[in-house]
């Protein structure tokens, strides 16, 4: 199954882990160097330890996907025990999911669902995806870890690299050819170190980076198989339109008949009932006139006393009307002469730049006139010193 695909990580994790002791000699003891053997056995330490956090994270996605996909299977067997009728009821009595994330989601939803439940039913709904989705996956998987894992395993391998080849490069010295050849032992280690690391490292970022994007797009793919499943099998059915207008129109209709049996009962009640409710009437309003008739009188003159504050105040906001009015036509004789000064200032600039063309012009004149006369002077000038 997909969802167990991250065991592949430990298999191929041992068989790198005892390659790596193999080429370093541990087994044959035959070790070369102490130090490589170190270097590579922490590195593998540490991707070990991102591996088992990881795969603690798939395990608790697992539990949540198998229990929609637990769920989704059983949704269309309870719809036909249940004559085809919706599952909601059921599911808003009980606690329908046993993962914690899950529970607390769906928890919410039926929280959010009795806000639309009236007498008659529910006058609105809303979709389960805006509460167990693909972000509720993404937080129980830790997505926010296992998506830098890859990166992680490649920054591993290029720091071993470097780290191999500033061991194998501090390890080389020499001045001639016979000291070189006794330190090249050191500087091919160092590079054995930094090609290891590198090598499994990009190796392991390839294969959890499969391995990752299979585990969550098989997630997903329950995910969505549970929601269609819900919304088809499970999803609280709304009132219409049609189905309010009736109920109301039942309501009309046993307001009328009980107004109509009262009716009935007040017309056969007999004539000294008729007179003594009357007299009834009469002692109450004459009653109520001695009670009640300075009161009467005091809500007369309250009365009086705000109709003429409102006239009052009509009489200030006439006013206060009328002096907006004149500032209204001030401010627009204003704005008349401002805009009349402004076109004057245009026609003066107008006529300014025509001053400083025609300007321009006679000094232009003047100057061609002037170069004229310094020219024929000059050539006056040298014919007469020819003649001399």
């Amino acid at each position: 199954m997909k969802n167990k695909l991250f065991y592949l990580l430990f298999f191929l994790y041992a068989l790198v882990f005892v390659f790596i002791l193999y080429i370093n000699g541990i087994f044959s003891g035959e070790s070369t160097s102490l130090v490589n053997l170190l270097i590579n056995v922490g590195f593998l330490v540490i991707i070990g330890i991102l591996f088992v956090i990881s795969a603690i994270s798939f395990g608790r996605l697992n539990r949540c996907t198998d229990e929609l996909a637990a769920i989704t299977l059983r949704l269309p067997e309870e719809y036909k025990k249940a004559g085809g009728r919706s599952l909601w009821p059921e599911f808003n009595r009980k606690d329908v999911f046993e993962n914690e994330a899950l529970s607390e989601a769906f928890a919410k939803y039926r929280l959010r669902m009795k806000n639309f439940k009236t007498k008659r039913g529910y006058t609105g709904t809303c979709d389960i995806d805006e509460y167990i989705n693909e972000d509720l996956l993404d937080r129980v998987g830790m997505n926010f870890y296992n998506s830098s894992i890859a990166g992680t395993m490649t920054g591993l391998g290029i720091l071993g690299t470097f780290l191999g080849l500033s061991m194998g490069l501090g390890s080389f010295n020499g001045n001639d050819i016979y000291t070189i050849s006794d330190n090249v032992g050191p500087l091919l280690s160092g590079m054995k170190v930094a090609f290891h690391t590198s090598v499994y490292g990009i190796f392991f970022s390839l294969v959890f980076t499969f391995i990752y994007r299979s585990l969550m797009a098989d997630a997903y793919e329950k995910l969505e198989n549970f929601q269609n499943a819900f919304r088809q099998y499970a999803m609280p059915a709304v009132s219409t339109q049609d189905e309010n207008a009736a109920a109301m129109v039942v309501y009309q209709a046993s307001m009328a008949n009980a107004t109509k049996q009262m009716l009935e009962l007040m017309k056969g009640h007999a004539a000294e009932q008729s007179v003594g409710v009357e007299r009834i009437v009469e002692q109450f309003t004459e009653q109520m006139t001695a009670a009640l008739g300075v009161q009467f009188q005091k809500l007369g003159n309250t009365l009086k006393s705000v109709s003429d504050v409102q006239i009052a105040s009509t009489d200030k906001s006439r006013e206060l009307v009328e002096a907006s009015a004149a500032m209204m036509a001030a401010t627009r004789s204003m704005q008349e002469m401002l805009s009349s000064m402004q076109a004057r200032q245009e026609a003066f600039a107008r006529e300014l730049n025509q001053q400083k063309e025609k300007l321009s012009a006679t000094c232009d004149e003047m100057n061609n006139e002037l170069s004229k006369q310094l020219f024929a002077y000059g050539q006056m000038k040298d014919l007469e010193q020819d003649q001399i």
